[in-house]
């Protein structure tokens, strides 16, 4: 993946709801201009939510979702409508698509309304209006479209750039936090479960908006630190270290300012508050508490991957605790957090802010505390406080 090229996390991510056959995979390839979803006359041709990424005039970068019917029946037919509600938890605006000859059905109620509880904004799109479109109620909300027809659906994208709230251009890695010339060391210790040759996505967003703010980034593993350190003129502004090796940084950088990536990860989504809050619960955890370590992206686990392997050792030795883990990565969250006494999360990179909004409120609800690797290790290592200055 080139510096340029924007990742599926930081995409608008639009969602197509509606019942089977009212439509919805004919708006999707509409609205694209390609045959992204299969169209039938069977009912439930879509079983499965697809994705496409895409630039999509007036929007920009997106991640178009189709999903299964929202009335879908029998074992499977559930199955698939629960990943069609799981949806909800990761994108930016919905698009309800009616029939408009049969008008809103309960099930198209209950997805409004679900959309409010989300907090979700929405468009409804009154596809067929070619063959009958009487007894429709038009508001800001609401648009006649025709798929086969392609009437509107210029229409229907502008509205959906409407309806949606505009994204925070102004949100920031780091780089609110340095002025021009500024020297930040970043500290990238070779992941094995990197793919070769490439830096893991916090770096990379990381190294761009250093250079995006004119300040100067230099990168080296830890292994070079102390070299590193010692051929600069001048003290560097910052040192940010891959959370793996904080104990190991900290001992070398002295009164430089230190974070990790994965604490810089947890303030771009918005979730450093609760994080802080749930490390806190790592000073009390009692024998046999359960912990759940999830991730957001799926890899080949290898010898000491940090999530099964290094976590768990550290928590126990931390703790002197006996403690039971969980393990979850890619969409698989829980929806049952019974029996879990912390969360641990990665920095999310590969979620939307919002799916990892989502996931933060969940544990809160269930009176879980939640936290993040960066937080957990900076904790465990005893420099949480100093971690946490170069932002406070």
């Amino acid at each position: 993946m080139s510096l340029n090229e924007v990742v599926s996390a930081e995409r608008l991510h639009i969602g197509f709801f509606g019942l089977r056959n009212a439509g919805k995979s004919s708006v999707v390839n509409a609205v694209t201009g390609q045959e992204m979803s299969l169209v039938s006359d069977v009912k439930g041709t879509t079983t499965d939510p697809v994705k496409k990424a895409m630039e999509l005039l007036p929007l920009g970068p997106v991640v178009i979702v189709d999903t299964p019917g929202i009335d879908d029946e029998g074992t499977l037919g559930e199955m698939r409508v629960k990943k069609t509600k799981q949806v909800l938890n990761y994108i930016d605006i919905a698009v309800l698509v009616v029939d408009s000859t049969v008008g809103l059905q309960d099930f198209d109620r209950e997805m409004l309304a679900l959309f409010d509880k989300k907090k979700i904004p929405f468009v409804v799109a009154y596809n067929k209006s070619d063959l009958f479109a009487e007894n429709v109620q038009l508001d800001d909300k609401t648009i006649l479209v025709s798929a086969k027809n392609g009437t509107n659906i210029n229409e229907l994208k502008n509205k959906i750039a409407q309806a949606v709230k505009v994204q925070n251009e102004n949100k920031r890695v780091v780089g609110d936090l340095l002025k021009t010339g500024d020297m930040v060391v970043l500290v990238t210790p070779i992941d094995s479960a990197a793919p070769k040759g490439r830096l893991i996505l916090p770096q990379q967003m990381t190294i761009r908006d250093i250079l995006d703010s004119g300040a100067i980034p230099v990168v080296t593993r830890e292994t070079e630190l102390e070299n590193t350190l010692n051929a600069l003129k001048e003290k560097p502004k910052m040192v940010i270290t891959d959370s793996q090796a904080f104990g190991f940084v900290s001992k070398i950088v002295g009164d430089i300012q230190l974070t990790s990536f994965s604490i810089l990860m947890a303030r771009y989504k918005g979730s450093l508050e609760s994080a802080i809050k749930g490390a806190e619960k790592m000073k009390n955890l009692n024998e046999g508490d359960t912990i759940l370590i999830s991730e957001g992206c799926t890899h080949h686990r290898q010898c000491g991957d940090i999530g099964t392997q290094k976590l768990p050792k550290w928590l126990k030795e931390y703790s002197g605790k006996e403690l039971n883990f969980k393990f979850t990565s890619g969409k698989d969250f829980p929806e049952d957090l019974s029996g879990v006494s912390l969360v641990i999360h990665c920095g999310g990179c590969m979620l939307t802010e919002r799916e990892m909004q989502y996931r933060r409120r969940f544990c809160e609800e269930n009176n879980v505390p939640i936290t993040n690797y960066g937080t957990a290790i900076a904790q465990i290592n005893g420099i949480l406080e100093k971690s946490l200055k170069p932002i406070k």
